[in-house]
């Protein structure tokens, strides 16, 4: 695997560190899927889940506009992969999706959320949008994504090794 993320720094402020993690762990989950063919993207865990590398980076594409456009900025816009009649869309349908479009679809949200983040005045800034009443600071935000990531990094890094026996951090 082609890795060339840059590590974060390990003496920096608060945003700058939290920029940092949450872009290297953006990057980990390009790492595992660089390098692999539209079929093995969407190679299935185990059953019955229906956990893929492509189905990883759909619901990151969701999570990075949930958490950025649609609670921070409060912009009006639904869900990219999830419907009421199937709310695990991004894997459900990753069998049939196309990577090109689904890694455009990421990068792109991940774009808005570099925007949405460096609009905000500080850490303390909170969502526009709530969540059941509770509205979050952007630290909570940022915090939530690095381990949002790291947690699926995880399931990452175990897709990519059962696809072609690649391992690495």
């Amino acid at each position: 695997m082609a890795d060339n993320r840059t590590d974060p720094p390990v003496v920096a402020g608060e945003r700058e560190m939290l920029r940092s993690w949450l872009d290297w762990h953006r990057e980990t989950l390009a790492v595992k899927c660089a390098g692999l063919t539209e079929d093995q993207l969407r190679t299935r865990s185990v059953p019955p889940s229906t956990l893929s590398l492509l189905g990883l980076v759909r619901h990151m594409a969701d999570v990075e506009r949930t958490w950025f456009r649609r609670r921070l900025n409060g912009e009006g816009l639904g869900r990219i992969y999830f419907s009421d009649d199937d709310p695990d869309g991004e894997f459900d349908n990753a069998g049939t999706a196309s990577a090109e479009e689904a890694f455009a679809t990421w990068r792109e949200e991940i774009e808005h959320a570099r925007a949405a983040e460096a609009a905000c005045a500080d850490l303390d800034a909170t969502t526009k949008t709530g969540r059941e009443g509770v509205h979050y600071s952007l630290r909570w935000i940022l915090i939530h994504m690095i381990e949002e990531y790291a947690r699926h990094n995880g399931h990452a890094d175990l897709l990519r090794e059962r696809i072609d026996g690649a391992t690495g951090e």
